[in-house]
């Protein structure tokens, strides 16, 4: 099938990956432009863009797909690679560009979104993560047949992925990006057999994954060590979770922790319990945080047991 393919990230690229790899013809990616990245701020193409580059695809890089936005010009280039791609189908996975009404209408089947939840739960920017922070026990891709709305088109594939108690952003983005490439190989099989019929998302159960702010990154000691737990492991790699110890200037990032039940009488939230080289114990508003793995502005993640050698801490954080 002849598929225009949007996306940015390495979650797309895996999917970019496996349609070619399954044989599709893609004439033409659309990705963000090139970002400053690293400490020298040195222009970086996207995950998708060193893929397509690589396969010789040619590549579009519009910062708007509006013909009447803010780069006008950029779009009308946009879709005049469009209609020259004559697509079939556009895949899209995490492009980070709105697409208007023309380009929903432009390919012949329309556009599938590779979309990392169960569908109407967690439509929006940060599925992963608020699935993680929510304390859901699962998660997993939905292949939609995209409207105008935000993430609100009818469902054509669904699998599901159970989220366990060790996950992270990291480990689960890694996780559905694979099922995301699978499963988008296997829509698309079953539209070039005779197609895909679109299941109506049902009314209940719809929840927004609103975009992850460097504001999170605070742990509030006065909510309970289960849901600060969740938060570190759903802010695992960015925006990161942090916490300020006695001693030490700068807030430290907290990579792993646990929550043990219970805590001594009279303690109250943001005590320093403990700091021992198996773990360091903050009494929250319910339970106790226990910090395994920490790093120190400027430093690296080291395990506790490292991180508390030559530090003698005492009172609150």
């Amino acid at each position: 099938m002849r598929i225009v393919f949007a996306g940015t990230p390495d979650f797309a690229r895996q999917a970019l990956e496996a349609l070619m790899a399954a044989g599709h013809d893609i004439p033409l990616v659309l990705t963000q432009p090139d970002r400053p990245s690293g400490r020298g701020l040195k222009l970086t193409p996207s995950p998708v863009k060193q893929a397509a580059s690589a396969a010789g695809i040619t590549i579009c890089q519009p910062r708007s797909l509006r013909l009447d936005g803010k780069y006008p010009d950029e779009a009308e280039q946009a879709r005049a690679a469009l209609l020259g791609a004559s697509p079939e189908l556009m895949v899209v996975a995490a492009y980070g560009l709105l697409l208007p009404q023309w380009v929903l209408e432009l390919p012949t089947h329309g556009c599938y979104n590779i979309h990392a939840s169960l569908l109407p739960r967690w439509r929006g920017a940060a599925p992963i993560q608020r699935a993680i922070e929510a304390g859901d026990n699962e998660t997993g891709i939905t292949i939609m047949q995209m409207d105008a709305g935000l993430d609100t088109g009818g469902m054509l594939l669904v699998r599901t992925v159970p989220i366990t108690a060790s996950d992270s952003a990291a480990t689960l983005h890694d996780l559905l990006a694979q099922v995301g490439a699978e499963a988008i190989v296997d829509a698309v099989d079953q539209l070039v057999q005779g197609g895909l019929t679109p299941t109506p998302q049902p009314c209940q159960g719809v929840t927004y994954a609103a975009k992850l702010n460097k504001s999170e990154s605070p742990l509030d000691v006065n909510l309970s060590a289960r849901r600060l737990v969740r938060r570190i492991r759903a802010f695992d790699p960015v925006p990161g979770s942090t916490l300020r110890l006695p001693g030490i200037v700068e807030p430290v990032k907290v990579w792993n922790a646990i929550a043990l039940p219970g805590q001594p009488p009279g303690v109250s939230p943001g005590h320093l319990i403990q700091a021992t080289p198996q773990g360091i114990d903050i009494a929250t508003a319910d339970g106790i945080l226990r910090l395994l793995e920490l790093q120190k502005a400027g430093g690296k993640r080291q395990p506790v047991s490292v991180f508390v050698r030559g530090w003698s801490p005492s009172g609150s954080v």
